[in-house]
């Protein structure tokens, strides 16, 4: 059985995937409408590495005979500037879900739940990717700048990314 301030911590995070999910979906939604296909590729990649996320946590609190409580999820925004604002947003919230994800391993810590711990240093090593993978394109972007067949170049690219369910262990 899982300790019950774990699981409420768990609980947290869980709906921070979602908020995630939901985000990058309001991400892709703005990428349709700039009719930018291989950037609405990509975030749809990372709608489905969120849900998939969320659902990782969702089956371990499950599986350690917790409760899973879902809350509301949060409204994302729904317009930006740019695709660079996108992507700096992106980084900022990656940056926001990592320190997320330390503090749910401070919980796991401090109740001495080695198994938690084991479990979330999956996610820990995925977001190092994840802030990474964005880091990426956002550098790419502030090199185009605002040359237009540069930016279409980098759609391009973008659209050859595809989802891989991960075995989160």
């Amino acid at each position: 059985m899982i300790n019950e301030k774990l699981e409420k911590a768990f609980n947290v995070q869980i709906n921070k995937e979602f908020y995630s999910e939901y985000l990058y979906l309001s991400m892709q939604a703005y990428f349709e409408r700039l009719n930018l296909k291989g950037f609405v590729n990509w975030m749809s990649v990372q709608v489905q590495e969120e849900r998939a996320h969320a659902m990782g946590m969702f089956d371990y609190l499950n599986q350690r005979g917790g409760a899973v409580a879902l809350e509301a999820i949060e409204k994302p925004q729904t317009d930006w500037k740019s695709p660079l604002d996108v992507f700096e947003n992106v980084l900022k919230h990656e940056e926001y879900v990592t320190s997320t994800i330390n503090e749910l391993m401070d919980v796991a810590e401090e109740v001495k739940d080695r198994a938690a711990m084991s479990f979330l240093n999956w996610y820990l090593k995925e977001q190092v990717e994840e802030e990474d993978n964005v880091g990426n394109v956002l550098a790419t972007l502030r090199l185009i700048g605002d040359d237009k067949k540069a930016l279409l170049m980098l759609d391009k690219d973008l659209a050859a990314r595809t989802f891989v369910a991960p075995v989160i262990e």
